[in-house]
């Protein structure tokens, strides 16, 4: 089935909720009622997001706080030493019980989701801009039926991720490179260099049983350290290994059987035709309200059945199965982490031709101590790469926006390596290169090339589709029909935000 949309256009001037500017956001958007996984993988290629069924693309140079999509590289991701931290934390809960002591204030923001999402759904909930999307569907439908066009749909199977999880004790981290000056230190004000150094009594017990070995039986351990290489002292220095642990490494091994806890991850598509996601509908609810209530602050009355599933059950994204996708197929999933039989948190993600797109993160507040949105993040990228084993081209992992003229979202770059998109031309470029310049303005152009042009751009407006009356013609056929001024300002800014790939195939409802 083509993908329906209608656009609403700009909205200006609200609350942005990462700063107090007077300027507020500014974003252009549009109602999908349905759209092909294709169309919303180029569509976040060119700076949209959805929310629920809204789909919006912020005004960079015109809101307060720009927010630049970003996308992770799995296939090159190393775990950071935080990361591995939280993985050894997860680690010791799930074998020991273990509950970390005191706050989690070193660990990024525990949400991988921005509030940039929830916050515009919370004003799209309060704006009269929705269409008859069943009247609508029934004219699409029959539109599409009379040109042959219809396409029939799988529902994608759950697909289980078992947790058996074992960790690795934390590296020292990398070396360091700069020049230390040695000077005695005054009385009481440190270390006296002059004497040796204080050792670990582990090291010291190892030292003790290298030197009972020596005497035994000197020859055989002199010989031994030289065939390693090692020079003929008494003590070498403890081999490394150069191979890091990978991320699966550090995931997917198994645990103790007397372990204190089990988590399991299960993937479930967002359908209510799907056995597994209605009969966990309730709980995942519960959760959610729970999850706004403690960490957002939101008012109960305000986290409802219905803009629970407006908002995070409510996907326009067709759901595919081709023989050369992923197992899951193609769609809106909720990743449901279950400890002991109990869904502790919700990772809602899209699965696209190109990535893995994470939508949202609710959590049960009572599992903060675990870090759980950077955990689910980890687990995101470490599923992206299991993925990309069936489906080459399935290489990226999507984090929603970078917000780097704010503090608390700036955690989202330090899943490396990763990218940012250029606003004006839709090239990713390295966050390194991006940076130096976000230090200086808040709005950039990352693409250095002073030639460099939108590929997509809109070039021939009148090849745009339109559904209009029960028929779908292009924007050349339509124009002619209209004589309002505004109606074409509006069509010819939505085929410049969409491009002109997507404004061939997409379908723009016009009442």
């Amino acid at each position: 089935m083509a993908s329906v949309v209608e656009y609403k256009g700009l909205r200006a001037g609200y609350h942005c909720g990462y700063c107090d500017s007077k300027e507020g956001k500014a974003s252009c958007g549009m109602w999908a009622h349905s759209m092909t996984v294709q169309d919303y993988q180029d569509l976040i290629d060119r700076g949209w997001r959805r929310s629920g069924k809204y789909v919006y693309k912020p005004v960079m140079n015109q809101t307060c706080c720009p927010q630049y999509t970003i996308r992770c590289r799995p296939l090159q991701f190393q775990p950071s030493k935080s990361h591995k931290k939280v993985l050894k934390k997860m680690l010791k809960f799930l074998a020991k019980g273990e509950v970390p002591k005191g706050s989690c204030e070193d660990e990024p923001m525990d949400s991988t989701m921005d509030d940039a999402v929830a916050g515009d759904f919370a004003l799209i909930n309060k704006l009269d801009i929705q269409c008859d999307l069943k009247t609508l569907s029934d004219d699409v439908k029959e539109s599409l039926e009379s040109e042959g066009k219809n396409s029939k749909k799988e529902e994608p199977h759950e697909l289980l991720q078992s947790q058996d999880f074992v960790g690795e004790k934390l590296g020292s981290g990398e070396p360091s490179h700069s020049v230390k000056v040695h000077t005695i230190p005054k009385p009481g004000k440190g270390a006296d260099l002059s004497k040796p150094p204080c050792r670990k009594a582990k090291e010291i017990r190892k030292e003790r049983k290298r030197l009972k070995l020596m005497q035994q039986n000197p020859a055989e351990e002199l010989e031994s350290f030289q065939a390693q290489g090692h020079p003929p002292s008494l003590f070498p220095p403890k081999a490394k290994s150069n191979q890091p642990k990978s991320l699966e490494d550090l995931i997917f091994e198994s645990l103790p059987e007397n372990a204190s806890h089990k988590l399991e991850v299960r993937l479930v598509p967002v359908s209510f035709e799907d056995p597994e996601f209605k009969s966990s509908f309730s709980q995942s609810f519960s959760l959610y309200v729970k999850y706004q209530v403690a960490i957002h602050q939101d008012p109960p009355d305000e986290c409802g059945k219905t803009e629970f599933t407006r908002f995070l059950c409510s996907s326009p994204l067709e759901a595919e199965t081709p023989p050369n996708g992923p197992d899951c197929g193609y769609g809106s999933f909720h990743q449901q982490y279950w400890l002991d039989g109990k869904i502790i948190a919700v990772g809602v993600i899209d699965i696209l031709p190109n990535c893995v797109s994470s939508v949202y993160l609710y959590y049960d507040p009572d599992y903060s101590f675990l870090s759980l949105g950077v955990y689910s993040a980890l687990r995101e990228i470490a599923f992206t790469r299991q993925l990309h084993e069936k489906t080459s081209q399935l290489s990226y992992y999507y984090m929603g926006f970078y917000i780097h003229s704010c503090p608390k979202m700036k955690y989202k770059g330090q899943y490396r390596p990763s990218d940012l998109l250029c606003p004006e031309t839709y090239v990713w470029v390295p966050i390194e290169q991006c940076l130096p310049s976000l230090e200086n303005s808040k709005y950039c152009r990352f693409n250095q090339d002073p030639e460099a042009v939108d590929e997509d751009r809109s070039t021939e407006p009148d090849r745009l589709q339109v559904f209009h009356k029960r028929a779908i013609m292009p924007y050349g056929v339509y124009k002619k029909q209209q004589k309002d001024p505004s109606e074409e300002a509006a069509v010819l800014q939505y085929a410049s935000l969409v491009g002109q790939k997507c404004s061939e195939r997409m379908l723009l409802f016009r009442n």
